[in-house]
């Protein structure tokens, strides 16, 4: 059989018998020799070594010894294929466990983007209603094609979404509610019952969005959860995340669940299973039903949050109760970007000012060994945070 190069090879071909003839053998020569001699930069799937990497509310702690050998299965069976059939295997899992159809979830990768494309859709109808302080990134989506701006609702005094004032600002001009629970950057989680009561009522005026991207880190995580209410045939849609618990963020899987309308009507603004991948969708499949590595999971990063629980109060701040792997802390008259450098100084990551609250600083969960880098260098980036101020 002969051997025919591909397209891609023959143009690459071209455009180098180009170069000889324009500029001369010896610059292709001398070309070719400084490329062979350059070593590539290392490829960094992570951070970098000796940075503590505690500002994404990632789980460092995966992907699972399951998902790692699905993922090296996966690619090596799978890579060169379209990832149809995982797709399926992933879908009827969900439906399983929820007691619906393929057809009430919708997957994507990561739920970032399904997110987007249910605020694109819901922007036709009207704006988009949430707390002044939740993450609203997917919800700024339709901003950029020249729909309004988020309407806003204020946070309690206590930084809890106010359930009562969200459902007095739903009228006409609603296109759709956006709640996370629990919230972030807050990491606070709403009761339950008043929760369920209020998507029930609010979704008769208008669609309701429950991001429970952090559902699996709250104690008895079904308790918590708005999916029974998109089954009971409410105008309720709920996203979920491998990226937080399942240790997954840079495989990128996400889904939604929402009536078998909403999913078809959301899916019209995305692209479906083309933006999934055979190594994400088998460290999924892998992780979702493997108790185990949930439970190691979430005691180390309770472990963790202890720690710097212990340390906010020893360096006489405070911090709101988190149902997250993540811990906001009130850093009284300080200033939260300032801080943010400080650490930075000692290569310990960690976000920034929020809207305008700037007094309070998110730190997320890492390795035991990062958090008790963040807990150590504490006491001295407040010092450095006071300087900038004062400077």
């Amino acid at each position: 059989m002969s051997y025919n190069r591909s397209r891609r090879l023959f143009i690459g071909g071209t455009v180098a018998a180009s170069a000889i003839g324009a500029s001369g053998i010896s610059h292709l020569v001398s070309a070719q020799s400084v490329s062979a001699s350059a070593s590539p930069s290392p490829v960094m799937y992570g951070p970098k070594p000796g940075v503590a990497k505690l500002n994404a509310n990632e789980n460092p702690f995966g992907p699972s010894p399951k998902a790692l050998d699905a993922i090296a299965k996966a690619s090596a069976e799978g890579g060169a294929y379209y990832a149809y059939p995982a797709a399926m295997t992933l879908l009827d899992m969900i439906a399983e466990r929820y007691g619906i159809t393929r057809k009430h979830i919708s997957l994507s990768a990561g739920s970032s983007p399904i997110l987007s494309y249910a605020a694109l859709a819901a922007s036709k109808n009207g704006k988009i209603l949430g707390p002044d302080l939740f993450w609203d990134t997917t919800s700024k989506a339709p901003e950029k094609q020249g729909a309004p701006e988020i309407v806003r609702v204020a946070n309690t005094a206590e930084l809890d979404i106010d359930l009562d004032a969200m459902y007095a600002a739903i009228d006409d001009s609603i296109g759709m509610v956006h709640i996370c629970n629990p919230n972030n950057p807050t990491g606070k989680v709403l009761d339950p019952n008043k929760l369920r009561e209020f998507c029930i009522k609010a979704s008769k005026k208008t669609l309701v969005l429950v991001d429970e991207a952090y559902n699996e880190l709250i104690d008895e995580p079904p308790k918590h959860s708005m999916i029974p209410l998109v089954k009971a045939g409410h105008n309720v849609i709920v996203a979920r995340t491998f990226s937080k618990i399942y240790g997954l963020a840079g495989m990128r899987v996400g889904y939604l669940i929402a009536s078998e309308e909403n999913t078809e009507w959301i899916n019209r603004y995305g692209m479906g299973g083309y933006t999934l991948n055979q190594a994400g969708l088998a460290a999924a499949i892998a992780s979702y039903n493997d108790d185990a590595f949930l439970t190691f999971s979430k005691e180390k990063i309770y472990e963790g949050k202890s720690m710097v629980m212990d340390a906010v109060k020893a360096n006489g701040l405070t911090a709101l109760p988190s149902s997250t792997n993540f811990i906001f802390v009130n850093l009284g008259d300080g200033n939260a970007e300032y801080f943010r450098q400080a650490m930075a100084e000692q290569d310990v990551l960690i976000r920034g000012i929020y809207r305008t609250y700037d007094n309070w600083s998110r730190v997320s969960m890492g390795k035991i060994g990062d958090v008790k880098r963040y807990v150590d260098a504490m006491p001295s980036a407040l010092e450095k945070m006071y300087t900038m101020q004062n400077t």
